[in-house]
């Protein structure tokens, strides 16, 4: 029995003990660090890790020894305004010698504020913004020494800036890689030359790193990059698949009652819109979710071929609105704005990406349409208050059943629908207009 007690006892004290940290920096010399790419400099000057930005076009890293599954990294650094740096980690090198993969980012005096966001470097590009964690996007002191820290267990990854956690997300690219320090090119501009960015008192615990994730109360956004699925977190807030990734269940076609027999296919987890010279609705016709909808938080992935026209809709009523081309509804507009013809009708770019379609033209600033690539639209309804948002960033908001909407849709191509968009319920829709579209991790939220 003492035994037993004196084991247990022991057990308590281990777990109590905490991380065990190994430094990855000595303060004194780069001794288990070399540069990987780039030509900036990095040296060692008052204990900490310096670079300086230089000009080119290439960024330079500065990696540690050897590769790292799963750790926590918690690191301190301090940069000058205006100049840009990271840490990379789970990273790898190209055939050309070149690093990519995620990356904590330091963002310096760039109005946005996303340090601490995760950008997936010379691949996908940016994985979570912090456009909807406004304490994360607050939590660098800009011109001061910040903490950061990576958790990276598994396929999820967190982030934080100064114990306040900026990003979540699952992800199953890397489970490996290397841990490097960023020093981003000028890219011709001059003032970012010279400009500093330092680190200290690096260090990293890869013994059961599980244990000492930080606690938190779940009220950032996770974002699940694993096609098709459902986190427990997710799962916790009533997150569902709209679609599983496999089958056709749970949609239809919206003029008909069975699922479309051409004009779409699955492959690779995506669900494909096929290319049919860009007629509306006369190959495989629009698909609707079986179900209808009130308030909801959808979230849709897509990727857009070049020149390519469909949308999102929503409020949708096939039961009440009989249409020879695309089936009647509020819509997301996806379009390529760059080349197709659309772009430059209707109002004041109106009938651009993520709009309303020929209502509200969406602001896009922030957004950053990734051309070729993913992107998310999110389209979250709270009785008559609607919002659209394009890659985290919130770019349409309206109040329908009010006599402002009355009179923007008495303006519109809708006029002559009653009672357009003021539906208590309806079907959500994925169109065809004759353009690849590809789209995956469909997810919806009833609210």
């Amino acid at each position: 029995m003492k035994k037993i007690l004196l084991l247990s006892a022991i057990f308590v004290i281990g777990a109590c003990c905490g991380p065990k940290w190994q430094p990855l920096f000595n303060g004194e010399n780069l001794d288990g660090w070399s540069v990987v790419t780039g030509e900036a400099p990095y040296f060692v000057e008052d204990g900490c890790i310096v670079t300086k930005g230089i000009d080119g076009t290439v960024n330079s890293f500065l990696a540690a020894d050897g590769e790292f599954s799963d750790f926590i990294l918690e690191f301190e650094f301090k940069m000058e305004p205006e100049f840009n740096s990271g840490v990379q980690f789970r990273g790898h090198l190209d055939s050309t010698g070149r690093v990519y993969g995620y990356q904590f980012e330091h963002e310096g005096g760039v109005k946005r504020g996303w340090t601490g966001g995760i950008y997936d470097e010379r691949r996908r590009e940016w994985l979570y913004k912090l456009t909807w964690n406004p304490e994360g996007r607050a939590a660098n002191k800009l011109g001061e020494w910040n903490t950061g820290r990576i958790e990276a267990v598994g396929t999820h990854l967190r982030t934080f800036v100064n114990g306040v956690l900026c990003a979540d997300i699952l992800d199953d690219y890397d489970a490996s890689g290397l841990i490097a320090l960023q020093s981003h090119a000028a890219f011709g501009v001059q003032e970012k030359v010279g400009l500093e960015c330092r680190w200290r008192n690096i260090r990293i615990c890869t013994r059961h790193p599980e244990r000492y994730m930080l606690k938190t109360d779940d009220h950032v956004y996770q974002y699940n990059w694993i096609s098709n699925t459902l986190s427990e977190r997710q799962q916790k807030e009533g997150w569902k698949l709209l679609w599983d990734g496999k089958t056709t269940e749970g949609w239809r076609s919206a003029k008909a009652e069975g699922f479309p027999e051409k004009g779409w296919h699955i492959e690779n987890g995506e669900l494909v819109v096929e290319p049919s010279d860009g007629a509306e609705s006369r190959n495989g016709g629009d698909i609707i979710t079986v179900k209808q909808y009130k308030n909801f938080w959808l979230s849709v992935d897509f990727k857009i071929s070049e020149g390519a026209n469909s949308g999102i809709k929503y409020f949708v009523r096939p039961d009440l609105y009989n249409s020879e081309g695309s089936a009647i509804g509020c819509e997301f507009q996806l379009l390529d704005d760059r080349s197709h013809p659309d772009a430059k009708l209707g109002k004041d770019g109106n009938r651009t990406m993520a709009s309303l379609y020929d209502l509200i033209r969406a602001e896009k600033d922030e957004a950053y349409m990734y051309w070729n690539q993913w992107n998310t639209a999110w389209v979250i309804v709270q009785d008559n208050h609607v919002e659209h948002w394009l890659n985290g960033v919130k770019v349409v908001e309206y109040e329908r059943n009010t006599p402002e909407w009355a009179e923007l849709v008495a303006g519109s191509k809708y006029k002559n629908w009653e009672n357009f968009g003021n539906h208590e319920y309806g079907h959500i829709l994925l169109q065809d207009h004759g353009d690849e579209v590809h789209f995956k991790n469909i997810l919806i939220k009833e609210l």
